[in-house]
């Protein structure tokens, strides 16, 4: 049996691995769990670093860019998030000390050592409701968040201005709904902050909402997707190449149209009929009054267009099973091909009769 130790952020106890995510609450863990199925498959077992902690390794496998601690065992990496959020995930010298890095960056290719792999998705589609099913005009499904410094191509602030236009131009005919829209907007610096403060305690002693269009958290995105017509889909930033999370799919898997705003390549990665590019429109008016022209046939062609992609080898290379596939088959050629050599069962020995 190999072992494997996995480092993620705010993970211990195998938490990673529960059906439940005590970490983030509304992160579905199919793909961890998947992962470590077919790993003990291979005849390989992997836990979070805590559990293996007295146990002689054979291998380090880190979720997203962190600082290492020196160490002899071969290591892996899989770095998925916004490299301005996490800087390791797009530096070069950092890849250089693992066997192998799995990303979407398609910049890194290049290296010898990179793979890369979409950010997955558990692809389960029901029976779509039609245009005339669905009462909820248009919705975003996100979290109150915002960049410490804000990047030029920042989408959280255009994700607020969506929601700021239809709270005032077309209150009806948007939802939204995500952790922390019943809380003010983080602000900067001083005045930020203690307009913030003032906001906050607004909301405590006299019911102010400072997002009137919250309806509330969401567990199941489905439940508020099969219902909505169009949802707009932005990352947290554009213009990255590769960078097609979860927030467009989600929306795909449920026959809703997406508006989407992100990848600079999201065309050539999913059909421009699939969705409504944002870019193509001035502001949000002009995006609500495409939306609102679009006639009911138009939204079933785009659901058609939708099906067909997700039934297809393109869509498939973002699926949870290519994703789990890739890293599994990748590190157990790496490690058999470690365990050829001896060094790992000799270096196993020595831990063994050191403990």
């Amino acid at each position: 049996m190999i072992l494997g130790s996995v480092f993620a952020e705010g993970h211990s106890n195998n938490s990673l691995f529960q059906e439940a995510n005590p970490t983030h609450r509304f992160y579905p863990t199919f793909t961890n769990r998947l992962l470590r199925e077919e790993f003990r498959k291979k005849g390989v077992e992997i836990n979070t670093a805590d559990v293996n902690a007295k146990r002689p390794i054979d291998f380090e496998l880190h979720i997203e860019g962190r600082v290492l601690q020196p160490g002899q065992v071969p290591r892996f990496l899989v770095a998925l998030e916004n490299p301005i959020i996490n800087p390791l995930n797009a530096d070069a010298e950092y890849f250089a000390g693992f066997r192998r890095v799995f990303t979407w960056n398609p910049g890194f290719a290049r290296l010898p050592n990179v793979k890369e792999v979409g950010c997955p998705n558990h692809f389960v589609i029901p029976r779509w409701p039609g245009y005339g099913e669905r009462e909820i005009f248009s919705c975003l499904i996100n979290a109150n968040k915002r960049f410490k410094t804000e990047p030029p191509n920042d989408l959280y602030v255009e994700r607020v201005a969506v929601i700021r236009w239809y709270e005032q131009n077309a209150p009806l005919e948007f939802e939204l709904y995500g952790l922390g829209w019943n809380k003010p907007r983080h602000g900067s610096g001083m005045v930020g902050r203690m307009k913030r403060r003032a906001q906050r305690l607004a909301t405590q002693l006299f019911g102010y909402r400072p997002f009137p269009s919250w309806k509330g958290e969401v567990a199941d995105k489905s439940s508020v997707l099969l219902k909505a017509k169009f949802a707009y889909c932005y990352e947290n930033i554009y213009g990255l190449t590769g960078y097609v999370t979860e927030k467009i799919f989600d929306s795909l898997m449920y026959g809703c149209v997406p508006v989407y705003w992100g990848a600079d390549d999201v065309g050539s990665r999913i059909p421009p009929e699939c969705f409504v590019d944002r870019r193509d429109f001035r502001d949000t008016a002009a995006v609500h009054a495409h939306l609102l022209s679009m006639s009911a046939k138009e939204h079933a062609r785009k659901q058609q267009a939708i099906r067909e992609f997700l039934g297809s080898k393109r869509a498939e290379k973002y699926s949870s099973e290519y994703f789990v596939r890739t890293i599994v088959e990748e590190v157990t050629a790496e490690m058999g091909a470690e365990m050829t050599t001896g060094e790992t069962i000799a270096r196993n020995q020595q831990a063994r009769s050191r403990t």
